[in-house]
């Protein structure tokens, strides 16, 4: 079983007052995503999550209006995800789902990158349990 990667998360607030329930709904959903981590600890053994919420601006007051971005960072890896809803907390739940599709369309693709040789080893003929080309 993989261990789960320790992760921090800093919060920015733009525009409005900071809130401790606010910063709670925020760990709440990014305690969601903290099983797609697994896949981030061979890089490296720490994970960042900046998370950005606030107003877009101070004159407006109907429509979309609050703005919630995600910003994921581990080793080398750099992924971004924006929402802008009329309320906080549905920017908050739209970019958490972008950032979990995020992570799973970047997982899936180092996954196939891997796979590409073994599929052209495949193709040429080996036979992965005698380790030897059947041809």
């Amino acid at each position: 079983m993989r261990t789960l990667l320790p992760y921090k998360t800093k919060t920015i607030f733009s525009g409005i007052p900071s809130s401790v329930a606010v910063e709670e709904y925020i760990e709440k959903k990014l305690s969601f995503l903290e099983k797609l981590l697994a896949h981030y600890a061979e890089e490296t053994n720490e994970a960042l999550y900046e998370v950005e919420v606030g107003k877009t601006s101070s004159h407006h007051q109907k429509g979309d209006v609050y703005r919630a971005e995600i910003n994921f960072h581990a080793g080398g890896v750099r992924l971004r995800a924006v929402a802008i809803k009329d309320d906080l907390y549905a920017a908050l739940d739209e970019a958490k789902d972008e950032m979990q599709k995020e992570m799973r369309r970047y997982k899936e693709k180092e996954l196939a990158r891997t796979r590409r040789p073994q599929r052209k080893l495949a193709k040429l003929g080996w036979d992965w349990k005698r380790r030897v080309f059947a041809r």
